[in-house]
């Protein structure tokens, strides 16, 4: 293979032959038109060269085959708009009314969270496109994955917040995907994965569970138990999604994956192989740790969520058994004890919101006071970092729900 500097790359080049972003990574196939857009994904992630064993289109011939494959792809993205035309007066409700306790940005809808629920929406668009059968673009999955990406910098405490407090109906899978994209983000940063690899795995979370929309609705939406042909069938799902995304979308198996085996557990008692410990891909181990997390923290159709603390307790019980014990432990070094957002009681009554994790202090956050301990709200509460505020420490978590009627 030859290197490509990225810098004399134009949109609209054509190659004869794949240009990869490594040996493994491709960025378009043989005959298909640089865009601008992936000119500019090549530098958000800091690539200053790519590799192609051809070159550039010469002959009338391949142009001509070129621009048959590009008018195939605006013929998609007519039947596309036309899906997002039915669709575009849906807009993300509110499932209870935001309340004088939740972040300012959740009471307007406003900057950050409207990023957030702006993600979801789009994400659930690409559902619906594979619900009714239209075939995808991966152009919109990346860009979705550059703006959760972009959306994060600087702002994990915010959306980790909204991961437990935001007040969304609806759009479940849309929402656990964008949810778990955003963790999955942050653990693998934490552990120092290159660049490439933080947005194969971001990419892989957000259609970790894609392949359900190809299981039987009726088991999806079943609440209580299911029967062991219910069980085998939703153990399918997995290897759905990866042919959505490594035959369908054209993504390198390093991003299916990510998808294929996120339900596979560090002790081999997984699905849908049975791998066990490093073998897993390490970005399907890090999904199933920000996808264990959302599960419990997310209403589920038939199980309401339990309070972030909790579900980091159930995380930090798991005795390596499920998870890669590295993995966890980058979890816990981002997200705590109690998460931020979390709600929680301190020892003399008062009621407050945690705002930032310290690390190497998981019991000993910052925290935002909401109901003093005379019962007395806070409109801009004092802030306390229970690190050197020795004399103050968290005696439980709260339910959201347990506040508002305490504040009532």
């Amino acid at each position: 293979m030859k290197d490509i500097p990225v810098n004399i790359l134009k949109p609209g080049m054509i190659f004869t032959e794949p240009v990869y972003i490594d040996d493994d990574n491709l960025l378009v196939p043989p005959g298909i038109a640089i865009k601008q857009k992936d000119l500019a994904r090549l530098i958000t992630w800091g690539i200053r060269s790519v590799k192609t064993t051809g070159g550039l289109a010469k002959t009338p011939e391949a142009v001509t085959a070129a621009v048959a494959k590009q008018d195939h792809g605006k013929n998609f993205k007519k039947t596309e708009k036309s899906a997002e035309d039915a669709s575009k007066n849906q807009k993300i409700e509110p499932e209870e009314e935001p309340n004088e306790f939740d972040s300012k940005e959740i009471q307007e809808n406003k900057g950050s969270y409207r990023e957030y629920t702006a993600l979801i929406e789009r994400l659930d668009r690409v559902f619906s496109h594979v619900s009714t059968g239209i075939a995808l673009d991966a152009l919109t999955i990346n860009e979705l994955t550059g703006q959760l990406l972009n959306a994060i910098r600087g702002e994990r405490g915010r959306f980790v917040g909204y991961i437990l407090g935001g007040k969304i109906s609806g759009y479940e899978m849309a929402k656990s995907s964008v949810n778990s994209a955003i963790l999955a983000a942050m653990i693998a940063q934490e552990l120092m994965q290159p660049p490439h690899k933080v947005m194969q795995i971001i990419t892989g979370a957000l259609l970790h569970d894609v392949g359900m929309l190809r299981l039987p609705k009726e088991i999806l939406a079943k609440r209580g138990g299911l029967s062991q042909e219910e069980i085998r069938i939703m153990h399918t799902h997995p290897l759905h999604t990866y042919r959505i995304i490594a035959r369908e979308l054209n993504y390198p198996d390093q991003v299916g994956f990510v998808a294929l085996q996120h339900h596979e557990r560090w002790d081999g008692q997984g699905y849908p192989s049975g791998t066990a410990g490093e073998n897993i891909d390490i970005g399907a181990r890090i999904l199933s740790v920000a996808d264990a997390f959302e599960a419990m923290v997310s209403k589920k159709p038939y199980r309401n969520s339990i309070v972030g603390y909790e579900a980091m307790k159930a995380l930090m019980s798991d005795n390596q058994s499920r998870f890669d014990p590295d993995v966890l432990k980058a979890f816990i070094a981002i997200m705590g004890i109690y998460p931020i957002g979390s709600i929680v009681v301190l020892n003399d009554g008062a009621i407050a919101r945690v705002k930032e994790v310290q690390s190497g202090t998981p019991l000993r956050p910052k925290v935002q006071i909401l109901i003093d301990g005379s019962g007395q709200k806070q409109q801009n509460g004092a802030v306390i970092n229970l690190l050197t505020e020795k004399n103050h420490f968290i005696s439980r978590a709260l339910n959201p729900k347990e506040l508002v009627n305490k504040g009532a």
